[in-house]
Formats: structure tokens, sequence, C-alpha cells
């Protein structure tokens, strides 16, 4: 049987950066370092006044994560690092890049800051989806330096959930100490609600689509309309009216209601005559 060969974790598989997303890049980068112990070399540079052989050791160290650097960035970026000679260097100039400097990134975090505020989650949307979203907005605001507690990111998530949401959120509020829930329980918890409150609504849409089947079927129509008959149209017989007759009753059209010269003989159908001159010729009235 083959002996298997040891994995090796010398040469980490680093994320390149293409000048999206900085502050996710950041954090997979950072963890890469911490991996290879070359973090504090490269968020604070090589230090000074070391003896000959650590001297050597740092610069070695600092020769790595320069080269890792330059593997992670794309042609563009690598470009605009090329003079840097050491990691912090190219590290610095990324940051500056694409994080700003500090007067940008006070402008940017009041940006978040007011977006966080005005975080609200929509009657259609998931809890998962609408937690994404926060989540997203926190490790922004948390790459510009300043870190939101969890207290605020769940006081935040518990004031800005959808109105179906309500009992919930107050049902919460009294019953958990807010100062030691995290956003995952929170998370969980509402998930667990959320298939409530849609099975709930489900049913009320069932029940709802039950009557109108019934009422639909019983005939009741809207009020203040005098026939029940599910069949009954005020139109019902192509313009035809109570008696038989294409679109007229006994009288002409246009009746004026004289009942000597606008009665219609039902003999010779002539309109404006009286049955006298029917008989006159021979004619049954």
């Amino acid at each position: 049987m083959a002996a298997e060969s040891p994995v090796s974790l010398s040469q980490p598989c680093v994320p390149v950066f293409k000048g999206e997303d900085y502050g996710r890049w950041r954090l997979r980068m950072k963890t890469v370092f911490r991996s290879q112990e070359l973090w504090e070399l490269v968020e604070k540079g090589v230090p000074e006044g070391e003896d000959e052989v650590k001297a050597r050791e740092s610069k070695k160290k600092d020769a790595k994560a320069l080269c890792l650097i330059q593997q992670a960035v794309d042609g563009p970026i690598l470009d605009r690092i090329e003079e840097a000679e050491t990691a912090h260097d190219a590290w610095e100039i990324v940051k500056n890049l694409y994080q700003g400097t500090s007067k940008m990134m006070t402008v940017r975090k009041q940006a978040l800051g007011q977006s966080f505020e005005t975080l609200q989650m929509e009657d259609s949307e998931s809890i998962q989806a609408y937690l994404s979203r926060v989540v997203v907005i926190v490790n922004q605001v948390k790459a510009l330096g300043h870190k939101l507690s969890e207290a605020e990111v769940v006081s935040k998530v518990l004031r800005s959930l959808a109105p179906k949401f309500d009992f919930v959120a107050v049902a919460m509020e009294e019953s958990r100490d807010m100062s030691t829930l995290t956003l995952d329980e929170l998370g969980g918890s509402l998930q667990a609600h959320e298939v409530r409150v849609n099975r709930s609504l489900g049913k009320r849409g069932e029940k709802a689509l039950v009557v109108k089947a019934e009422s639909t079927s019983s005939g009741v129509k809207e009020k203040g309309n005098p026939c029940a008959s599910p069949g009954w149209s005020p139109t019902r017989g192509r313009g035809r009216g109570f008696i038989r007759g294409r679109g007229r009753g006994r009288s002409a059209r246009g009746c004026s209601g004289d009942n000597k010269s606008n009665i219609q003989c039902f003999n010779c159908k002539k309109y404006g005559h009286m049955k006298a001159e029917c008989r006159e010729k021979g004619k049954q009235v």
C-alpha cells in the first residue's frame, strides 16, 4: 500500500483582487498572511534595529508577503504597486486606492452609517435575504475601522422587520435579554417564526378563495342588485325587453304614448292608423 504524501501549506491559494469587493478580499488576504505568520509584518512593516540574523529573516518574510500580494492582484493593480519595495508599501497602496484616505474613509463611514439606519425589510423579503443585506453593510462599516456592537445590530433588525413580524419582535423584546442576544440566535428564531407566519397567511388565502367560490356558486351578487339568479344579466337577449320583439315592446319605436296614432296593427304591422282600416279591407284585426 502506497504511503500518502503530506499536504503542503507552504504555498496558500490566494484570492485575486480585480478592483471590486475590497473588504472581502482584504479579509481573505489577512487570513492568508496570518496562516503564514506574516500579517504583523505586512501591517506594520519590517522592524528596524534588529541584529543581522533577524533582519535577514525579516527581509525573507517580507519578500514572501510581497510575492503573495503580487499574486493576489490583477494586471492593472499590479502596475500600480510595481515600485513598492516592501509588502507593507504594496499593501498601503492598494488600501489607499480602494478604501481611500482617512478623509475619504470618514465620508464613506458616514454614508454607510446612514444606510444602516435607513435599512427596512420589504414585505415580500425573506428573513435570510434581509439579514444578508444587514451583514453586508455591517462588514463594510467594520472594514472602515468602526465596529458596530452586536446589540446595536440586533436592535436595528428588530426595529426594521416587516409589519407581519411586529408581534414576534414585541414578544422577543419582552422575553429575551437584548444585551446578550446574538444576530445568529435572532436569525434562527425569526426564521422559525417566518415558517409559522407564512403558513398562517397561506391558510387565510385558501379560506378567502373558498368563501369567494361559495359566494359565486350560491348566486350572491353585489349590494343593490335586485336579481339573485347567477345567470341573470340586464342585457341578456340581444337588447330585447321582457316582451319578445326585436328591440321593441307593444308600442312603436319612440312611442309618444298616443294610444291612437302609435298603436301597431298586429295584422298589417303598420303604425299610425286605426284598426277599422284593416277591417274595411276584409282583414281581421
